[in-house]
């Protein structure tokens, strides 16, 4: 079974033909909402909307834990993250789509891990690749063969939120080595690492990051939500590439 979350501009995956739904509860809480049970061509496929669905959690009130462990739970053999980020870099602009291959996180104040101590061992996982690099493979080979362009590689900036980062921010991230910037990547990966479910990401540029580009003295928060209509759908194409070859 496949798991995707969706982020902002996929809170419902419309090519998923739902057989199910379910409320679940979990150790940590509840999770952003319920878990959506169906197929994607033949492939058997679980959705949950991060934000809820009706996109009403922030992405530092997410209950990350009780997302990841739910999935878990529910028999998820791989994870894949779908969210919409800044870009940082020239190349990286509005409608690009990115598979990151590392990560940096700026987020504070998050439950981060499911080994909090107590009568527990201490567990340190390798964390050297954050995201799991067959199934970052099995996505680039969805997007070649659904004829959708998507770069191969690049490093994400998670930061807290909710709001959105000053130009001198985005400075500082760039000189730390980030192409993107968003708000939800961690502890999403290492939850899932710490539960060992392999996890890649498929991030969407939805505007350029503050003081770069169109945003260079504002976002323009109007332009962001055309431009996740039209890349979300190539998204899905990928997504229903994926599945399809993964039977």
């Amino acid at each position: 079974m496949i798991a995707i979350i969706g982020g902002s501009g996929l809170t419902h995956l419309s090519n998923l033909d739902v057989t199910r739904r379910e409320v679940v509860r979990t150790p940590y809480g509840e999770p952003s909402g319920a878990l959506q049970f169906g197929h994607v061509c033949d492939q058997q496929t679980v959705f949950i909307a991060r934000h809820g669905y009706g996109h009403t959690i922030p992405p530092h009130k997410v209950n990350y834990r009780a997302n990841i462990w739910a999935l878990k739970q529910a028999g998820a053999q791989a994870i894949i993250s779908v969210a919409s980020v800044g870009g940082i870099p020239e190349h990286m602009g509005p409608g690009v789509i990115l598979i990151p291959d590392q990560i940096i996180d700026y987020t504070w104040g998050r439950e981060a891990t499911y080994f909090d101590g107590g009568e527990t061992p201490v567990v340190h996982v390798d964390f050297t690749e954050p995201y799991d690099a067959a199934l970052r493979q099995q996505i680039l080979k969805a997007a070649r063969g659904s004829g959708e362009e998507v770069l191969d590689g690049g490093t994400y900036a998670a930061t807290q939120g909710p709001r959105l980062e000053s130009a001198g921010e985005i400075t500082r991230l760039e000189r730390d080595g980030a192409h993107v910037v968003g708000m939800t990547g961690m502890p999403e990966a290492v939850l899932a690492r710490e539960l060992e479910v392999p996890y890649a990401a498929i991030l969407v540029v939805a505007n350029h990051a503050a003081g770069r580009g169109k945003s260079e003295h504002s976002i323009q928060m109007s332009e962001i939500e055309a431009t996740l209509k039209v890349a979300m759908g190539r998204v899905r194409n990928i997504l229903q590439h994926f599945c399809a070859t993964c039977v």
